[in-house]
């Protein structure tokens, strides 16, 4: 999604509690990295956060980590989180917000970190051959995962694109994952627990578009 530039943005990130600017730093120390030590779930691509901040509002038992790569989208993420935590009467120590190119996730995510679960939703589709490399979900990036991931670990995945959701069943097969649910129509067959409808969810559905959806589950 392009968005505009936003000068606001920064300041406001460097001057906030959750926000972490340089996370190969904490390779290996995340879970020491917050108040609680208790199971952690990553958010790849977390765009302007509302799917974030009610998922970690209702689950204080559980650490997030959310990851984009855009100051504009993280600063609106920032404020989205904030928001919420005040509206629920709760401090935001269960969650970070950081930056970092997601294909480069192995310079700030390892084995040592062990994340219980994935979240990709609604990822660029890159539908052109050439491109389709950097999707969140291709074998290379798939293979990246699974180096942090627990031994039960799992990524719940969510798109509109027909083409993207077919390669990608492809994609997590060639990485070694399995798939322990899909739905090539989630509103009206729901896969997901206590599920949390996106932004980009929103707007596909009202467009007549069904939404795509799987569980992959790590295979040793």
């Amino acid at each position: 999604m392009r968005i505009r530039y936003k000068k606001w943005a920064r300041p406001e990130l460097e001057a906030c509690e959750f926000y972490i600017d340089n996370p190969e730093e904490l390779k290996t120390k995340w879970h020491e990295s917050f108040k609680k030590k208790q199971p952690i779930h990553v958010e790849l691509g977390c765009g302007k956060g509302s799917f974030m901040a009610e998922l970690a509002t209702a689950n204080p038992n559980i650490n997030y980590i959310a990851v984009d790569m855009v100051d504009a989208m993280l600063g609106l993420s920032k404020r989205n989180i904030e928001n919420k935590y005040k509206e629920e009467n709760l401090e935001p120590d269960n969650i970070i917000l950081t930056r970092h190119d997601i294909e480069r996730i192995s310079l700030f995510m390892s084995g040592e970190d062990e994340v219980d679960r994935i979240y990709i939703n609604f990822c660029n589709p890159w539908p052109k051959p050439k491109h389709k490399k950097k999707r969140l979900t291709h074998t290379k990036q798939l293979l990246l995962y699974k180096e942090f991931l627990k031994e039960d670990g799992a990524i719940y995945f969510k798109t509109d694109d027909d083409g993207l959701f077919n390669d990608s069943l492809k994609y997590f097969e060639e990485a070694g994952f399995k798939i322990v649910s899909k739905t090539y129509d989630l509103h009206n067959e729901n896969i997901f627990e206590n599920d949390i409808e996106t932004e980009h969810e929103k707007m596909y559905t009202e467009e007549g578009k069904k939404i795509k959806a799987l569980i992959a589950q790590k295979v040793i």
